[in-house]
């Protein structure tokens, strides 16, 4: 049983490390555009499957809520909770639309949509993105492994240089809790 432990957190320390190493200027720019968006009025919308819907709604949370301390809510919106849509949208136009049919609806020009994906390859998050674009909408990647097809679909990604879905997730959440204390800071909100 403790080899189990130590190996896990071996292996996560292991690819935190390589995140920071490979990806500390790509999570403040990506910070500096959420800012940016949130500073002009925009909103920023988040999408992913499974544990990335989970961390989409965690991270859309803390911006709505606070992260640090009490402060003014951000725009911020989660497009994995709302069960109505998702099962309409999903059972009329198919699984793989559930996320852009809800991005037309809501966004604009201005805004940015977050996918969230370890493997880079969710086919409702590249429709996601492919709206974003006809629509204005800056799309950031956060994903795994060799990035997928999502670092090409994308404007800007953070790719999390690992195989394992379990530290992939590990490290979005961080660098989602990352972004938020970035925004914070940059909007002087702290």
């Amino acid at each position: 049983m403790s080899d189990v432990i130590k190996k896990n957190f071996s292996d996560h320390l292991d690819v935190i490390s390589k995140v920071l190493d490979s990806n500390a200027h790509s999570i403040y720019l990506v910070g500096e555009i959420l800012a940016n968006c949130l500073e002009k009025k925009g909103t920023i919308f988040w999408c992913g499957n499974g544990g990335s819907a989970s961390d989409s709604q965690h991270i859309a949370a803390e911006l709505v809520g606070r992260f640090r301390k009490d402060r003014r809510a951000l725009k911020s919106i989660a497009l994995t909770t709302d069960t109505s849509i998702l099962t309409s949208v999903g059972n009329d136009y198919g699984f793989d639309e559930i996320f852009s049919r809800q991005l037309q609806a809501l966004g604009s020009s201005g805004d940015i949509l977050v996918g969230i994906s370890t493997s880079g390859n969710s086919k409702n998050i590249l429709n996601a993105f492919k709206a974003a674009s006809d629509l204005g909408i800056t799309s950031i990647a956060l994903t795994g492994k060799d990035g997928g097809a999502a670092k090409k679909c994308s404007n800007q990604s953070i790719i999390v240089d690992s195989e394992s879905t379990a530290r992939i997730q590990e490290a979005h959440i961080l660098i989602g809790h990352i972004l938020c204390e970035l925004i914070e800071e940059r909007l002087h909100l702290v």
